[in-house]
């Protein structure tokens, strides 16, 4: 993807979403990791750029955290249409975010592991992989968990649970999913990008 568009876009929808957000706090608590992917990305693109594929990833995954910071997760417009359609409980947004935070880190996880030659064999580098998202989605769990305890209410909306009791669980196994898919629906056209890259 070329980086001119992939900066426009991230710059565009990142003062969309900062500009009123629904909770300034919230805001702020959703959007930081697509701000540090973003500085991260600057500092290792010449030395260690990634491939078209995943740089696409990247910015749709902080896409999803810059909509879900604008208007907190329980409150995406286009998800309330969906609670109303097709009679959910809840707004679930959130889920999409948490099906990326397993599909989008399996595919920087693969890139990493096969350029630095990790794991030789596809079916432990697949295996691993999917255990790296799963504990990153654990571990997400757990910040969302501290940051609560640390600012009470505050923290409600960053939270997201709407009253679902198997949140924290749904949440993880949806990560889960999401890893499990992209290395089974995306692993060939990564191949084709990683060979162009080495």
């Amino acid at each position: 993807m070329n980086k001119f568009i992939w900066a426009t876009i991230f710059t565009v929808v990142m003062v969309w979403s900062g500009y009123q957000p629904k909770d300034q706090f919230t805001w702020f608590l959703e959007v930081l990791p697509a701000m540090l992917g973003a500085i991260i990305l600057l500092v290792t693109i010449k030395h260690y750029p990634l491939t078209p594929l995943v740089y696409l990833l990247i910015l749709i995954h902080c896409v999803i955290l810059m909509i879900g910071g604008h208007y907190t997760y329980a409150e995406v417009p286009l998800f309330d249409y969906f609670k109303e359609w097709f009679g959910f409980e809840r707004n679930n947004y959130d889920k999409v975010g948490h099906l990326a935070q397993g599909f989008i880190p399996a595919m920087i996880a693969r890139e990493i592991f096969i350029r630095n030659n990790v794991v030789n064999t596809a079916a432990w580098r697949n295996f691993l992989i999917v255990c790296f998202c799963l504990g990153f989605s654990a571990f997400y769990e757990l910040i969302e968990w501290w940051v609560a305890a640390a600012t009470g209410e505050d923290a409600e909306a960053f939270l997201g649970t709407q009253g679902y009791v198997w949140d924290t669980q749904s949440d993880m196994m949806l990560a889960l999913i999401g890893s499990i898919l992209a290395l089974l629906l995306l692993n060939r056209i990564h191949d084709k990008q990683l060979k162009r890259l080495i």
